[in-house]
């Protein structure tokens, strides 16, 4: 890292993101707004396809996410693991982390996907934010 941040900021940036995946579960929309920088920005690949996005604002990634949601029956849970830092840029805080996704539908619970973000985190006025946010999906769901 080009610049040492502090524990407590790893451990923000940590809740950051499990509050993001929190209310993607949950449906907590403002949560999860709140969770993106106005100006962020949202890519993914799935199983090493072309490149779908970039969503630009978090209005426009409210709006996939709004619509994704819309079309799901199931109960879907992220869990986010392996989270570490890989460089502080100067403009923001790269973090590298791993994705399981998993729904329950009619009492079963099945692995969906699993796959890799790697977002830029920035603070502003003393709160941390997802500034941009790739997602590499290991298969289709």
């Amino acid at each position: 890292m080009s610049a040492e941040i502090t524990v407590a900021e790893k451990l923000a940036i940590h809740e950051l993101l499990a509050r993001a995946a929190y209310a993607l579960d949950e449906r907590e929309m403002e949560m999860l707004a709140a969770s993106f920088a106005e100006d962020a920005s949202f890519s993914m690949r799935i199983a090493g396809g072309d490149v779908i996005g970039p969503f630009e604002s978090r209005d426009g990634i409210m709006q996939l996410m709004s619509s994704s949601m819309a079309e799901q029956a199931d109960k879907r849970r992220h869990a986010v693991s392996n989270i570490f830092f890989e460089a502080d840029t100067g403009e923001g805080v790269v973090v590298i982390s791993n994705l399981t996704l998993m729904a329950t539908e009619n009492d079963a619970i099945k692995l969906l996907t699993a796959g890799v973000y790697r977002d830029r985190v920035v603070q502003r006025d003393g709160v941390w934010q997802l500034q941009s946010r790739h997602l590499d999906l290991d298969k289709s769901y």
